[in-house]
């Protein structure tokens, strides 16, 4: 079973993401929370639902470009995307990428991905993706490889 202090991380986390991710994340996160309540005992279940520890408002969240429950799924089945992308001034380029995160930040989501025109790792604003395509082909190297190398270039330590 769950400490006390476990449950309210599982709580004040699953709450940030049902208040600052995306529409399906963040309803998949509200149905996450009520199967955990779900089974716990009750005093801990009435603990949870009266937890002080509460998510504050934030900053408004820039607009996504695309849906991106297209691009979780195309990061877990490391499949390769065709983006529509607009610069920081604006300018568009067509791309094909292989995604691999999906950072979830207070005022904006990017996207890293492996760029084929590029031939690098990019970080890609969500709100600046115009429209995306899923791809069947997968890409060549694995999305944990990835993930490393990019950590290791930003000197970010695996958890």
């Amino acid at each position: 079973m769950f400490a006390e202090e476990e449950i309210e991380a599982l709580a004040l986390g699953i709450r940030w993401v049902a208040d600052r991710a995306d529409g399906a994340l963040g309803a998949a996160a509200q149905n996450a929370l009520a199967k955990i309540a779900a089974v716990l005992p009750p005093d801990l279940r009435d603990r949870m639902d009266a937890s002080a520890l509460l998510v504050g408002p934030g900053e408004p969240i820039v607009g996504d470009g695309v849906d991106l429950a297209v691009l979780r799924r195309a990061i877990r089945g490391e499949r390769k995307l065709s983006i529509a992308y607009r610069d920081r001034d604006g300018a568009p380029t067509e791309r094909i990428v292989w995604p691999f995160a999906l950072g979830f930040f207070d005022r904006l989501r990017v996207m890293v991905a492996w760029c084929e025109l590029r031939g690098a790792i990019r970080h890609f604003r969500a709100d600046r993706i115009v429209s995306v395509t899923a791809l069947d082909t997968r890409y060549p190297r694995r999305r944990q490889a990835l993930l490393k190398e990019w950590r290791e270039a930003e000197g970010i330590p695996a958890r």
